[in-house]
């Protein structure tokens, strides 16, 4: 793997619109489990308690296991090693942008502003009636459902729920950063989620090439990836960078 990581370390240097597409296996090294999987959180929880129409007949059900999972257990996680070297990759503008399918708000906490979030964001709960957003930390979350102080209609945490369409804004961003990108870095995710797994298929559509970085082979190591760099993605991406350093 030695001398794809030099290539790789390469391809990224001499990139000029390279983007990230993340998902879960970033934040695993968090502490954040995987929705989905033998220990993933659906093994643990009903996942009907994100179901939009189930939210809205059962809300004090529902947010019970929202605040269990998001609030007191996500609440707090805090950034890791993967989170920090692409923010520093953005700062340098050797990363452009990336689109992610968590929802945990750890991108930006590491300090990444160009952030497109496909699948919403969990740190902002939304009014159902006046659209209004406020933070988790402004509402009192031990009396549920959590309600808007303006005019008492039930708060939503900001993310995409089953039933529930990509917010328009994300995916148009995401589609755009995708089709003009030279270089797309897979990171922790396996490719099994739509329409966010089309994201990277559409960047090697328009001729980018693609580097995974998984701990296992997913739908993508098959059929477009070019590199696939195998571990965690902390690891991985340290390796790259210090590479990166000594070329620079």
């Amino acid at each position: 793997m030695k001398n794809d990581l030099q290539k790789v370390a390469e391809l990224i240097l001499n990139s000029e619109s390279m983007i990230a597409f993340t998902g879960a296996g970033v934040s695993v090294e968090s502490g954040i489990p995987p929705f989905r999987g033998p220990n993933g959180l659906w093994s643990k929880y009903d996942p009907k308690c994100l179901d939009l129409d189930f939210f809205y007949a059962e809300p004090e059900e529902s947010w019970k296991a929202i605040k269990s999972i998001f609030y007191d257990f996500f609440g707090k996680a805090k950034y890791n090693k993967a989170h920090e070297i692409l923010a520093r990759w953005e700062e340098r503008g050797v990363l452009k942008s990336i689109v992610t399918q968590n929802i945990d708000n750890l991108h930006q906490e590491a300090g990444s502003k160009s952030v497109f979030e496909f699948h919403g964001n969990s740190q902002k709960l939304i009014c159902a009636a006046c659209e209004q957003v406020f933070l988790p930390k402004e509402i009192d979350l031990e009396k549920l459902p959590p309600l808007c102080p303006n005019d008492k209609s039930i708060l939503k945490p900001d993310f995409v729920f089953f039933g529930e369409g990509i917010p328009e804004n994300a995916y148009r961003k995401s589609l755009l950063a995708a089709q003009s990108a030279d270089v797309v870095l897979i990171i922790g995710t396996t490719g099994e989620v739509y329409p966010a797994a089309s994201i990277p298929i559409e960047a090697k559509r328009n001729g980018a090439t693609i580097v995974e970085i998984n701990t296992e082979k997913s739908n993508y190591t098959d059929s477009i990836t070019d590199f696939f760099l195998q571990g965690k993605a902390g690891e991985i991406l340290g390796e790259l960078e210090e590479i990166i350093i000594v070329k620079v």
